[in-house]
């Protein structure tokens, strides 16, 4: 039996550890990439505050991993999941992306966004909202959105996708409105790990939108279409993008789709990566941090754009391929996923 370099390295692992009193790597089995994760290690070391990531190429199913399973601060990021239950709502025919909001004075929230700046009442489409949200990370956006689908059904769709450290607690910057859990002071917003973030992303990427693991049917490409354009024309990217893409996206169209958030001590970014090598979905988030600087060149902004570039390094050398990914249509391959294979 011959074996790889990488899987000898594996090998090692899993009979060091133990030895040694470690515990194991987050995510090890074949594909798992013990060089990555050794880089992924040393850029946490050199964080000030803490790390946690993981990683997946999904056409060839190589994974990296950091802490992937330990509950964080979502920020703005836990809208990937309103995301999601917004998709399962359009698909169920109970939402249409053409479905009139009114935006109301008291609606509108502080922070990130533009909706708190315009004059109300507003008429907006539904599909208007949801890209704010992403493109902007709009706060009133999002409590809009959240009033349109209830926070309940949102946790409803979170905990049938098989989350289980995954929950947005209320809306941005509003109190409680009911009974909160026991660990909701310490998350804010929402919770989450890195791992089950990264899921969320993949299934939009794949378009697995049937949460009972059924096969996806044609009408669902177009709406993890519209969800996957929204991502890919965010606009932060000082974070997982930093290092990556240097094109102009404007003209040329991004190999990146990505939802960020953020909060004084905290910076997270979660994407899908097209590169020539297979779509690669990054979910990465920065607690604690010491510098809480509110500019492009803070800390963990770099961090986590160390960590976006050495996954796309290790993986595909060779750089991004926004074809990669069929960002209008996921489904509209002979294969029926979101990869171009």
């Amino acid at each position: 039996m011959i074996f790889s370099w990488r899987s000898l390295v594996s090998l090692f692992v899993l009979l060091a550890a133990p030895l040694s009193g470690q515990s194991l790597p987050g995510d090890v089995h074949a594909n798992y990439d013990p060089v990555l994760d050794g880089q992924l290690s040393k850029i946490a070391a050199a964080h000030h505050g803490t790390l946690t990531v993981f990683a997946e190429n999904l056409k060839t199913s190589e994974t990296a991993a950091l802490n992937p399973d330990v509950p964080v601060q979502t920020a703005s990021v836990i809208k990937l999941a309103i995301l999601l239950h917004a998709a399962e709502q359009l698909r169920a025919g109970k939402a249409s992306l053409d479905e009139k909001l009114v935006l109301t004075k008291e609606n509108q929230a502080p922070g990130s966004g533009v909706l708190n700046d315009l004059d109300t009442p507003l008429t907006l489409t539904l599909r208007d909202v949801l890209t704010l949200m992403v493109v902007l990370s709009d706060n009133t956006a999002t409590n809009m959105a959240i009033d349109r689908f209830g926070l309940r059904p949102i946790n409803s769709t979170i905990v049938a996708a098989g989350l289980h450290d995954t929950w947005l607690y209320k809306k941005v910057f509003r109190p409680a409105t009911e009974p909160m859990p026991a660990d909701q002071p310490r998350f804010g917003l929402g919770k989450t790990t890195a791992r089950e973030m990264a899921s969320i992303m993949t299934r939009l990427v794949e378009c697995r939108l049937d949460l009972d693991g059924r096969p996806a049917q044609p009408a669902d490409g177009p709406i993890c279409g519209a969800i996957l354009t929204m991502l890919r024309q965010q606009q932060d990217r000082d974070s997982l993008p930093r290092y990556l893409e240097t094109l102009d996206t404007s003209e040329q169209g991004s190999a990146i789709g990505n939802k960020t958030g953020a909060l004084d001590a905290v910076r997270n970014d979660v994407a899908i990566v097209a590169s020539r090598s297979g779509p690669i979905v990054i979910a990465a988030f920065t607690q604690n941090n010491a510098d809480q600087r509110w500019t492009g060149d803070n800390e963990a902004e770099k961090t986590l754009g160390k960590v976006g570039a050495a996954v796309v390094q290790a993986w595909s050398p060779q750089g991004l391929d926004p074809s990669a990914i069929r960002w209008k249509n996921p489904l509209a391959t002979p294969t029926g996923n979101a990869l171009n294979k």
